[in-house]
């Protein structure tokens, strides 16, 4: 741009000079070209100077702020102002602003999800607290000395208080597994034998519901290596959501498969399903898939969350695909055992 500016204004100084000298006369033809030339070349010096000077420094300095002055291997720096400096500013500044954009939606919807976690909090702990303080009123009202209520209102303070516990116990949980502060014992073992551990541990409260534990196949032995009593645990998590969640004389069914190394542990039931839209945040902590259904499923709201970090502490995955009204299937997976 500089040198098609310097050319122009040599052509509008010989035009010009060209013009004087029909008036003046007198003066070679040559000078006027010489001088022309001289005024496009002194045109294109100082306009470059007043550029590098004026307007790259300063442009450099901005990109410097903007971009925290990232430079090349060697040190050099990445932004080549002498090229191109108006472009090249305009194409960082595009690109920093964009950057920003991103980094304040992030912000906003992590701060959305603060807002919400901390009223879910609040809203889990508040139907514990108020049910504690609604019988010892009771009781301080003289409900202690009523034999026939003390003891039934204590121990329902007691399963209140149990509630609360739990609820502090799962975050205590998640929030250790955020930081790394959980290691992992790994060994190997049969993991038919554990789910069919946690069946018969899980078998009465099934039976409320009249929903049957079954393996989708006659498995012969599995044998994983993992940490069985944190497995143990999502397995449980799993089961005990297909009972909450499930229809009346459903069935719920684990099922595994073995490739490349990899144990991959299906867990179905054919229970009411999720909502498309619910999958995405559906291991988020106190995340409710239904709010009308949200308490007398029971659970702290904290199972799945726990569940995921588990999976991704021992760097495996989760997945969950769902159809309402017709049920759940929770997918994750292990490293299989080596033979010995």
């Amino acid at each position: 741009m500089l040198i098609l500016g310097s050319v122009v204004i040599s052509i509008l100084s010989v035009l010009a000079l060209f013009s004087i000298n029909l008036f003046i006369g007198g003066v070679p033809f040559w000078y006027i070209l010489i001088l022309a030339l001289i005024i496009g070349v002194g045109t294109y010096l100082i306009f470059n100077i007043l550029i590098e000077r004026f307007i790259t420094h300063r442009i450099r300095v901005l990109y410097r702020s903007i971009r925290k002055g990232k430079f090349g291997k060697n040190g050099e720096d990445t932004f080549k102002l002498r090229e191109d400096p108006i472009s090249n500013a305009e194409q960082e500044t595009k690109r920093w602003t964009e950057e920003r954009i991103a980094e304040i939606s992030k912000l906003k919807e992590q701060e959305e999800f603060r807002r919400e976690f901390l009223g879910n909090l609040a809203h889990e702990l508040k139907t514990p607290v108020f049910s504690i303080q609604g019988y010892i009123l009771t009781l301080l009202d003289g409900g202690l000395e009523d034999e026939s209520i003390n003891r039934n209102f204590l121990e329902r303070a007691s399963k209140a208080t149990d509630r609360m516990t739990g609820i502090l116990e799962d975050l205590d949980q998640i929030a250790k597994m955020e930081a790394d502060k959980i290691q992992l014992d790994y060994s190997s073992f049969n993991i038919k034998t554990l789910v069919e551990d946690i069946f018969d541990d899980l078998e009465m409260k099934a039976k409320k519901k009249n929903i049957s534990f079954i393996f989708a196949k006659d498995f012969r032995d599995v044998f994983v290596y993992a940490d069985k009593i944190k497995i143990g645990q999502v397995v449980t998590n799993l089961l005990a959501n297909s009972i909450s969640y499930g229809k009346e004389n459903g069935t719920t069914s684990v099922r595994f498969y073995e490739m490349d190394g990899i144990i991959t542990i299906e867990v179905s039931d054919n229970g009411l399903g999720i909502a498309q839209e619910d999958i995405p945040r559906l291991f988020e902590r106190f995340y409710r898939v239904e709010k009308s259904r949200n308490r007398h499923a029971g659970g702290s709201g904290l199972g799945l969350a726990i569940v995921k970090h588990i999976i991704e502490a021992h760097r495996q995955t989760i997945n969950v695909r769902s159809t309402v009204n017709v049920g759940s299937t929770f997918t994750f997976s292990l490293d299989k055992a080596k033979k010995n």
